[in-house]
């Protein structure tokens, strides 16, 4: 037996280091030399070959753990990166959104708002005598199937003198807004006793307005449906 004169360990003939410390075997010698420091059991000399050492007599499993070790996944798993996160960093001060302007109320016509519309005789006529308009074209003229005129408006009984055009104005009604056009009568179209109105060219009437054909005058009529 060799007997380590380090740690005192008794090894076996034939070892060139101590089972026990690891140490350099003093081999042949009858005696071990005095430790200069006494080496607990089991501590590996730096710089000396490990093979030999007895594995009870060395801790495997460290004191701590460090954190970057506890978060180590298993071999052949692959760590899986969380997603960014969509809310803003602490701290970051959102802008507020604009808030939403109010829509302003449109008018009942600009709306598409249900009215009925008509025509009113107030002079030179049946006085009160009434023609409902529809939405769309409405011929105001004269009745007569040779030429083939069936106006919505016909002015026949109220047109003695025959100064009324067989075609002579067309009313038209769409997207809310009313308009009347001299569609090439003899004896012109008026609104408000304006100037004659260019055959083709159509103008914009509102409720109230006046408008002649030959020689009767009729007042445009707008009732809003509730």
């Amino acid at each position: 037996m060799i007997k380590c004169g380090e740690c005192g360990y008794e090894n076996m003939d034939g070892l060139d280091y101590c089972d026990g410390c690891g140490a350099k075997l003093a081999v042949g010698a009858a005696a071990p030399a005095p430790a200069a420091e006494s080496k607990p059991a089991g501590e590996v000399k730096a710089g000396g070959d490990s093979a030999g050492i007895a594995p009870t007599s060395v801790s495997s499993v460290p004191a701590e753990i460090p954190a970057a070790a506890a978060d180590a996944k298993p071999d052949g798993e692959t760590p899986t990166a969380e997603a960014p996160k969509s809310e803003a960093p602490t701290g970051e001060i959102k802008p507020e959104a604009a808030p939403e302007s109010a829509p302003s109320a449109p008018t009942a016509a600009a709306a598409g708002a249900p009215f009925k519309a008509k025509l009113s005789v107030v002079r030179g006529g049946r006085k009160g005598q009434e023609f409902p308009l529809e939405e769309g074209n409405n011929l105001v003229g004269r009745w007569d199937p040779e030429t083939g005129s069936f106006p919505e408006v016909d002015l026949d009984a109220d047109d003695p003198e025959a100064k009324i055009s067989r075609k002579h104005a067309l009313i038209r009604i769409d997207a809310g807004k009313i308009t009347i056009e001299d569609i090439g009568s003899l004896n012109g179209t008026y609104v408000n006793r304006q100037p004659r109105l260019a055959p083709g060219s159509p103008a914009e009437i509102k409720s109230g307005d006046e408008v002649i054909i030959g020689k009767t005058f009729l007042k445009l009529v707008v009732e809003t449906i509730s």
